[in-house]
Protein backbone atom coordinates (compact mmCIF):
# COMPACT_ATOMS: atom_id res chain seq x y z
CA UNK A 1 0.00 0.00 0.00
CA UNK A 2 1.59 3.23 -1.30
CA UNK A 3 0.25 6.10 1.48
CA UNK A 4 0.19 9.86 0.42
CA UNK A 5 0.24 12.03 4.22
CA UNK A 6 -0.22 15.54 4.16
CA UNK A 7 -0.36 17.66 7.34
CA UNK A 8 -0.62 21.49 7.22
CA UNK A 9 -2.10 22.33 10.56
CA UNK A 10 0.81 24.57 11.96
CA UNK A 11 3.61 26.38 11.26
CA UNK A 12 5.00 23.88 8.96
CA UNK A 13 4.09 22.30 5.38
CA UNK A 14 4.87 18.63 5.55
CA UNK A 15 4.33 15.91 3.25
CA UNK A 16 5.39 11.93 3.38
CA UNK A 17 5.86 8.82 0.85
CA UNK A 18 4.91 5.59 3.02
CA UNK A 19 5.27 2.39 0.82
CA UNK A 20 4.74 -0.78 2.98
CA UNK A 21 6.57 -0.04 6.08
CA UNK A 22 8.90 1.97 4.43
CA UNK A 23 8.71 4.80 4.88
CA UNK A 24 10.44 6.05 0.87
CA UNK A 25 10.28 10.07 1.54
CA UNK A 26 9.28 13.06 3.32
CA UNK A 27 9.29 16.87 2.75
CA UNK A 28 9.16 19.62 5.27
CA UNK A 29 9.34 22.92 4.91
CA UNK A 30 8.84 26.01 7.28
CA UNK A 31 9.04 29.37 6.27
CA UNK A 32 6.52 32.36 5.46
CA UNK A 33 5.23 30.95 1.97
CA UNK A 34 1.45 29.78 2.43
CA UNK A 35 0.71 26.18 2.41
CA UNK A 36 -1.57 26.70 -0.77
CA UNK A 37 1.95 27.82 -2.37
CA UNK A 38 3.90 24.80 -0.76
CA UNK A 39 1.93 21.80 -0.66
CA UNK A 40 1.37 20.54 -4.08
CA UNK A 41 4.59 21.15 -5.67
CA UNK A 42 5.96 19.14 -2.23
CA UNK A 43 3.70 16.52 -3.30
CA UNK A 44 4.85 16.30 -7.05
CA UNK A 45 8.44 16.75 -6.11
CA UNK A 46 8.67 13.96 -3.36
CA UNK A 47 6.78 11.45 -6.03
CA UNK A 48 9.36 12.32 -8.78
CA UNK A 49 11.99 11.65 -6.63
CA UNK A 50 10.68 8.09 -5.45
CA UNK A 51 9.94 7.56 -9.29
CA UNK A 52 5.80 7.35 -8.51
CA UNK A 53 3.05 8.72 -10.62
CA UNK A 54 0.02 10.07 -8.17
CA UNK A 55 -1.57 7.42 -9.99
CA UNK A 56 0.12 5.00 -7.54
CA UNK A 57 -0.90 6.20 -4.27
CA UNK A 58 -3.94 3.76 -2.90
CA UNK A 59 -4.55 6.42 0.20
CA UNK A 60 -4.50 9.48 1.82
CA UNK A 61 -3.45 10.00 5.55
CA UNK A 62 -4.11 13.97 6.27
CA UNK A 63 -3.74 15.73 9.38
CA UNK A 64 -7.22 16.42 10.68
CA UNK A 65 -6.82 19.30 13.08
CA UNK A 66 -6.98 20.86 15.36
CA UNK A 67 -5.16 23.83 14.02
CA UNK A 68 -4.27 26.92 11.76
CA UNK A 69 -8.08 27.35 10.35
CA UNK A 70 -6.44 28.53 7.12
CA UNK A 71 -3.64 25.66 7.21
CA UNK A 72 -6.45 22.80 8.04
CA UNK A 73 -8.89 24.08 5.09
CA UNK A 74 -5.88 23.78 2.36
CA UNK A 75 -4.50 20.36 3.98
CA UNK A 76 -8.13 19.33 3.79
CA UNK A 77 -8.74 20.66 -0.21
CA UNK A 78 -5.85 18.74 -1.20
CA UNK A 79 -6.36 15.29 0.44
CA UNK A 80 -10.09 15.75 -0.45
CA UNK A 81 -9.22 16.85 -3.77
CA UNK A 82 -6.88 14.30 -4.60
CA UNK A 83 -8.90 11.44 -3.43
CA UNK A 84 -11.93 12.54 -5.06
CA UNK A 85 -10.12 12.76 -8.16
CA UNK A 86 -8.33 9.44 -7.50
CA UNK A 87 -11.04 7.08 -6.22
CA UNK A 88 -9.28 6.90 -3.03
CA UNK A 89 -9.96 6.52 0.69
CA UNK A 90 -8.38 8.86 3.46
CA UNK A 91 -7.52 8.14 6.82
CA UNK A 92 -8.01 11.47 8.95
CA UNK A 93 -5.53 11.44 11.60
CA UNK A 94 -6.34 13.51 14.92
CA UNK A 95 -3.24 16.34 14.21
CA UNK A 96 -2.11 15.83 18.15
CA UNK A 97 -1.97 12.77 18.26
CA UNK A 98 0.36 12.68 14.92
CA UNK A 99 2.32 15.57 16.82
CA UNK A 100 2.87 12.95 19.47
CA UNK A 101 4.09 10.37 17.24
CA UNK A 102 7.01 11.89 16.80
CA UNK A 103 8.09 10.40 19.60
CA UNK A 104 6.77 7.19 19.87
CA UNK A 105 8.93 4.33 21.84
CA UNK A 106 9.52 7.68 24.56
CA UNK A 107 9.45 6.49 28.16
CA UNK A 108 7.50 9.42 29.41
CA UNK A 109 3.95 10.63 28.14
CA UNK A 110 3.99 13.13 25.36
CA UNK A 111 1.93 16.53 25.74
CA UNK A 112 1.69 18.47 22.34
CA UNK A 113 0.84 22.10 22.80
CA UNK A 114 0.01 24.62 19.90
CA UNK A 115 -1.14 27.85 19.67
CA UNK A 116 -4.69 28.54 19.56
CA UNK A 117 -4.21 32.26 19.96
CA UNK A 118 -6.78 33.69 22.55
CA UNK A 119 -4.39 32.79 25.58
CA UNK A 120 -5.59 29.14 24.37
CA UNK A 121 -3.44 25.96 23.53
CA UNK A 122 -4.40 23.01 21.52
CA UNK A 123 -3.13 20.49 23.60
CA UNK A 124 -3.62 16.65 24.49
CA UNK A 125 -1.76 13.65 26.38
CA UNK A 126 -0.65 10.47 25.27
CA UNK A 127 1.61 7.54 26.16
CA UNK A 128 3.66 6.48 22.90
CA UNK A 129 5.28 3.75 24.34
CA UNK A 130 3.68 1.03 22.87
CA UNK A 131 2.88 0.08 19.28
CA UNK A 132 -0.12 2.68 19.18
CA UNK A 133 -0.61 6.27 21.06
CA UNK A 134 -2.63 5.79 23.78
CA UNK A 135 -5.07 8.74 24.42
CA UNK A 136 -4.80 9.50 28.36
CA UNK A 137 -6.36 13.27 27.32
CA UNK A 138 -8.25 13.61 24.16
CA UNK A 139 -7.11 17.09 22.17
CA UNK A 140 -8.97 19.93 23.12
CA UNK A 141 -8.32 23.86 22.76
CA UNK A 142 -8.29 25.48 26.72
CA UNK A 143 -6.01 27.78 28.53
CA UNK A 144 -2.54 26.04 29.17
CA UNK A 145 -3.22 26.38 32.78
CA UNK A 146 -5.93 23.23 31.89
CA UNK A 147 -3.05 21.13 30.36
CA UNK A 148 -0.37 21.75 32.80
CA UNK A 149 -3.21 20.68 35.61
CA UNK A 150 -4.05 17.37 34.03
CA UNK A 151 -0.49 16.74 33.24
CA UNK A 152 0.31 16.91 37.22
CA UNK A 153 -2.84 14.64 37.72
CA UNK A 154 -1.44 12.20 35.80
CA UNK A 155 1.69 12.18 38.49
CA UNK A 156 4.11 10.94 35.64
CA UNK A 157 7.24 12.28 33.45
CA UNK A 158 6.24 14.27 30.03
CA UNK A 159 7.75 15.80 26.90
CA UNK A 160 5.85 19.00 25.36
CA UNK A 161 6.43 19.78 21.96
CA UNK A 162 5.05 21.80 19.15
CA UNK A 163 4.67 25.40 18.21
CA UNK A 164 2.94 26.59 21.59
CA UNK A 165 5.67 25.31 23.54
CA UNK A 166 7.59 29.11 23.34
CA UNK A 167 4.74 31.33 23.52
CA UNK A 168 3.78 29.28 27.11
CA UNK A 169 6.90 28.20 28.36
CA UNK A 170 6.60 30.59 31.60
CA UNK A 171 3.13 28.56 32.62
CA UNK A 172 4.84 25.26 32.16
CA UNK A 173 6.94 26.26 35.58
CA UNK A 174 4.08 25.05 36.99
CA UNK A 175 4.30 21.37 36.03
CA UNK A 176 5.10 19.61 39.07
CA UNK A 177 5.80 16.21 37.45
CA UNK A 178 9.38 15.80 35.75
CA UNK A 179 9.18 17.39 32.17
CA UNK A 180 11.55 18.33 29.36
CA UNK A 181 10.97 19.95 25.95
CA UNK A 182 11.27 18.28 22.91
CA UNK A 183 14.09 18.76 20.82
CA UNK A 184 13.99 20.70 17.80
CA UNK A 185 13.67 17.99 15.71
CA UNK A 186 10.31 16.17 17.38
CA UNK A 187 8.97 19.91 18.22
CA UNK A 188 7.29 20.51 14.80
CA UNK A 189 4.76 18.33 12.52
CA UNK A 190 6.26 15.38 10.52
CA UNK A 191 4.33 14.22 7.72
CA UNK A 192 5.98 10.29 8.51
CA UNK A 193 4.19 9.92 11.74
CA UNK A 194 0.66 11.17 10.00
CA UNK A 195 1.86 8.36 7.42
CA UNK A 196 2.64 5.77 9.86
CA UNK A 197 -1.14 5.99 11.77
CA UNK A 198 -2.62 6.05 8.69
CA UNK A 199 -1.50 2.90 7.66
CA UNK A 200 -2.34 1.62 10.90
CA UNK A 201 -5.85 3.61 10.45
CA UNK A 202 -6.47 1.91 6.80
CA UNK A 203 -5.19 -1.55 8.51
CA UNK A 204 -8.05 -1.47 10.76
CA UNK A 205 -10.49 -0.16 8.28
CA UNK A 206 -11.06 3.39 9.86
CA UNK A 207 -11.14 5.22 6.39
CA UNK A 208 -13.83 7.54 4.73
CA UNK A 209 -14.59 8.62 1.00
CA UNK A 210 -13.58 12.54 0.22
CA UNK A 211 -17.08 13.71 0.49
CA UNK A 212 -16.94 12.07 4.23
CA UNK A 213 -13.99 14.04 5.21
CA UNK A 214 -14.41 17.62 6.85
CA UNK A 215 -11.09 18.84 9.53
CA UNK A 216 -11.47 18.53 12.96
CA UNK A 217 -11.64 22.67 14.13
CA UNK A 218 -12.22 22.31 18.14
CA UNK A 219 -13.85 25.76 18.56
CA UNK A 220 -15.13 28.29 15.89
CA UNK A 221 -13.32 30.76 13.73
CA UNK A 222 -12.64 34.55 14.54
CA UNK A 223 -14.99 35.20 11.85
CA UNK A 224 -17.62 32.83 13.05
CA UNK A 225 -16.95 34.45 16.37
CA UNK A 226 -17.61 38.16 15.09
CA UNK A 227 -20.58 37.23 13.24
CA UNK A 228 -22.44 35.62 16.14
CA UNK A 229 -21.72 38.95 18.17
CA UNK A 230 -23.08 40.49 15.71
Amino acid sequence: MNILAIDSSGLVATVALQCDDILAGEYTIHNKKTHSQTLLPMIHDMLEMAGMEIQDIDGIAVAAGPGSFTGLRIGASTAKGLAGALGIPIAAVPALEGLAYNLAGADALVCPLMDARRNQVYYGIYDVSGEEPVVLSEQDAAPVGEAVKKVNELGKPVIFIGDGVPVVRVVLQDVIVPWKIGADSVRYQRASSVAALGRKYMQQGKVMDAAEFVPIYLRQSQAERERNRA
